[in-house]
């Protein structure tokens, strides 16, 4: 049976848009579903049913010293408050998961990213962000991080602090911050990590 009988679009915005479905219950009682997409109405996913991500997530270890993580915090309006989180973002057309990481690892921190592609690619594909209220998927990224921090390349409307963290401070973020749920789980393997082999998680 289906599950809805029209798709409504809310708004027009750039980087993402509020979608009404008519949706149907099990019993086929009709009720109002929204959610939010960054694709164009023709290509949500419920009509394509792909699993394409729309950002990537980073996980940089320092390059010359990986018991140390690169972390920002950053400003979230609908908190009105900073997060702890990975550096992310979108990809852009044209670019893969690997592209978009290190193009953005620059623009949000000043650093050099050295994407690790070895390891299971299973912990690479896409996985979904919140279907509870979008269709947005993401792709992990992990490497070495180095060079000099700077904010030189981000952009105004990001107000971001960028931050080496060592394992004792990743816990205690972890214990006392407000942190998003990508960068707890994946700290939670940081703290777990061997400096000898930091990416062996993903064997």
């Amino acid at each position: 049976m289906k599950k809805y009988t029209q798709i409504h679009k809310l708004s027009d915005n750039r980087f993402l848009n509020l979608f009404k479905l008519d949706a149907l219950t099990d019993s086929g009682r009709p009720f109002d579903y929204f959610f939010v997409s960054r694709r164009k109405a023709e290509n949500i996913k419920l009509l394509t049913k792909d699993i394409a991500a729309e950002g990537v997530v980073i996980y940089p270890i320092v390059k010359d010293n990986p018991n140390q993580i690169v972390l920002i915090r950053q400003y979230r309006y609908p908190l009105d408050d900073y997060l702890y989180e990975l550096p992310a973002g979108l990809i852009d057309a044209g670019e893969t998961p690997d592209m978009a990481a290190v193009r953005e690892m620059k623009e949000e921190t000043g650093l050099d990213f050295e994407v690790y592609s070895a390891g299971n690619e299973a912990y690479r594909r896409p996985f979904f962000m919140g279907a509870g209220f979008t269709d947005e998927s993401c792709n992990a990224v992990f490497g070495y991080a180095s060079g000099t921090i700077s904010r030189a390349d981000m952009e105004d409307t990001e107000s971001i602090q960028v931050l080496i963290a060592d394992k004792k401070e990743a816990a205690r973020i972890l214990k006392e911050e407000r942190v998003s749920l990508r960068a707890a789980y994946l700290l939670m393997n940081f703290l777990h990590a061997d400096q000898n082999a930091p990416f062996d998680f993903l064997k």
